[in-house]
């Protein structure tokens, strides 16, 4: 699912006219100098588009979206679901690397970001879960602010939702529970769209095997373990982001202002935080590199907050450029502290992936697409003429996923207390993909079952620091991968976890034999696993934590519960880095959750 064999040819762009330019500029000298900004959004991504929306619903308020990529309008490959891994290594991914990674046998890992309007949200795999409720009841307990609590979280959860008909417009009955959907909200989800040949057999392995793999009617009801079909940001076939959902049909509000192509380097205090004095930052400064030879510096302020939604890399990068940060590391650096403010860049934390796969009895798996140029580019027409057909869903071909703990008696237990949220929280993701999915870096040619699978409640924790001799350049990640021996305790078990799931009598005759690297893997030698895993395993794209928050008042964690950065004044960080623990899913859904509280909050201060 990484990488793939789709054709490049298809195209990056095509013309489809989704935003007035009245209020879309492409260059940073375009944007009006004579109009003052209440509020300025340093990145329109995932949560940043959603607070511009929410602020802007008032008339009275302008504000101000700065985005570093270029427009997605147009942009086919952020529009076919499964065209997802051709956008990875692309002009609209940042192309970040990790730094080399003692625990993957000193592999340095692609580390795709959105670089694009809509950020992730729009190059992502588009996989919607939300976590468990224990997860939010944590965040809710560690902050001391009850309203990060699953109960008071779950309403801005459901006002992002547009629960909308899957793509062949199937009968959805038994396959999720209306009680925790929403039809009204901005941003489209929705069951898979497109049979694959093992959707049976998956969900009769939940019957042949279910004290091990028990369905489970949906996965977003807050208690996500067991077998469910996924959820996914897609409506009509075509991938939901948050430009498309809430920038897109807002984009004529005369007082939403959205910039692209636009770098912001650092922000600015208006007053210098002397001893006794709390600094106000309300001032960003664009790159100077985007300007013509001989420009001064641009720069905007906002009059009531600065926004910052640069997300779990950008945000800490541009916190330390612009002296934020840990004073003696800054110092090393040659950068001018403006507020110490140690845990910047720290706590990253991450899911770490790993795939496995078979090869199985069939010549109609979703590895077609890779294999049969005729049979992809037969669907791509379909996909463009009715958005139905095999390109509407997940890449891979992923129509359900599975959630599951540890044995409560495992010997794991004895050496680290238990790293997840709670009892329903879940320690491994199994996403079963009709495909090779991530067994392979570059698949072979031939058919798969493919099963994906993930560390949900990590113990290694790493960080995001500035590259010592070119700041402004690519910042250095660190996410520690496997450093602690939980970690891969969990992709053992997970792994076996796997094989004990295609050994349900259901798949008897379908699976053949293991398939690539994973076909010389001895599943009951714990050293013949970790040469596996250390070897194969791939991040997850899932950072988080590197701008945390904390119970207001303490001196650790970087911004208050109501995600204002401590003791700075008129800034206020709205992405996945607030987040201190990684929930047990992917963190789309739970950024899009932040984001709407985040608005309300700031509403109830300003409006």
């Amino acid at each position: 699912m990484r990488t793939s064999r789709f054709p490049k040819i298809l195209g990056l762009v095509h013309l489809l006219p989704i935003f007035a330019q009245a209020t879309l500029f492409e260059n940073v000298g375009d944007i009006p100098r004579d109009i003052s900004y209440d509020f300025v959004v340093i990145g329109g991504g995932t949560a940043g588009a959603v607070v511009a929306n929410r602020l802007t619903e008032n008339s009275k308020i302008n504000v101000l979206v700065i985005e570093a990529g270029p427009s997605n309008v147009g942009v086919l490959n952020s529009e076919v679901p499964s065209f997802a891994p051709l956008l990875m290594k692309s002009p609209f991914d940042w192309n970040f690397t990790t730094i080399p990674q003692p625990g993957l046998n000193g592999r340095s890992e692609s580390f795709s970001r959105g670089h694009i309007l809509g950020g992730s949200s729009a190059i992502n795999n588009i996989i919607y879960t939300r976590g468990s409720s224990s997860d939010y009841n944590r965040f809710a307990a560690f902050t001391e602010d009850a309203g990060w609590s699953w109960d008071n979280i779950l309403p801005f959860i459901l006002k992002n939702e547009k629960w909308s008909p899957p793509a062949d417009n199937h009968n959805t009955s038994g396959q999720f529970d209306p009680r925790f959907h929403n039809t009204l909200g901005l941003n489209a989800v929705s069951l898979p769209g497109y049979p694959q040949v093992t959707d049976s057999r998956i969900i009769q392995t939940t019957r042949e095997l279910k004290d091990e793999f028990p369905f489970n009617l949906d996965t977003n009801d807050g208690n996500p373990l067991g077998v469910s079909w996924v959820q996914a940001t897609i409506g009509n076939g075509t991938r939901s982001t948050s430009a498309t959902s809430y920038l897109s049909p807002f984009i004529n509000r005369k007082n939403l202002f959205v910039v692209v192509n636009t770098v912001v380097t650092r922000v600015l205090p208006s007053s210098n935080g002397g001893s006794g004095i709390t600094p106000d930052v309300r001032t960003v400064e664009v790159a100077k590199w985007l300007l013509p030879t001989g420009s001064s510096n641009i720069t905007f302020t906002a009059k009531k907050e600065l926004i910052l939604s640069a997300g779990s890399i950008g945000t800490p990068h541009i916190l330390l450029n612009s002296g934020i940060g840990d004073q003696n590391e800054l110092n090393k650096i040659g950068i001018k502290t403006i507020h110490h403010l140690p845990d910047v860049g720290k706590n990253l934390s991450d899911h770490l992936l790993l795939g496995v796969a078979w090869h199985v009895n069939s010549t109609e798996t979703a590895d077609r697409l890779s294999n049969n140029n005729t049979f992809l580019e037969t669907s791509l027409a379909e996909w463009t003429s009715t958005r139905t057909g095999p390109l509407v869903d997940i890449v891979g071909g992923i129509n359900q996923v599975g959630f599951f703990r540890l044995p409560d008696n495992d010997t794991i237990f004895d050496q680290f207390p238990d790293p997840s949220s709670g009892n329903n929280s879940a320690h491994f993701e199994m996403a079963f993909t009709d495909s090779s999915g991530l067994a392979f870096t570059t698949p072979p040619a031939g058919f798969y079952f493919g099963i994906g699978l993930a560390v949900l409640s990590p113990v290694s924790r790493g960080s995001v620091t500035l590259n010592q001799s070119d700041p402004l350049g690519s910042p250095t990640i660190d996410p520690n991968y496997l450093s602690s021996s939980f970690d891969i305790h969990v992709l053992r078990a997970a792994i076996r976890s796997a094989v004990a799931f295609v050994s349900a009598p259901v798949w008897k005759g379908y699976i053949l034999e293991p398939a690539g690297p994973f076909a010389s893997v001895s599943v009951d030698d714990d050293d013949s696993l970790d040469q596996y895993i250390r070897g194969s395993a791939l991040t997850g794209l899932h950072p988080i934590g590197t701008s945390s928050m904390s119970p207001k008042g303490v001196a650790f964690g970087v911004v208050d519960p109501d995600l204002s950065v401590k003791g700075i004044n008129g800034l206020r960080i709205v992405d996945a880095s607030i987040m201190p623990f990684v929930i047990c899913g992917h963190i789309q859904a739970p950024t899009y959750a932040v984001a709407e509280r985040a608005a309300s909050l700031i509403k109830s201060k300003w409006l």
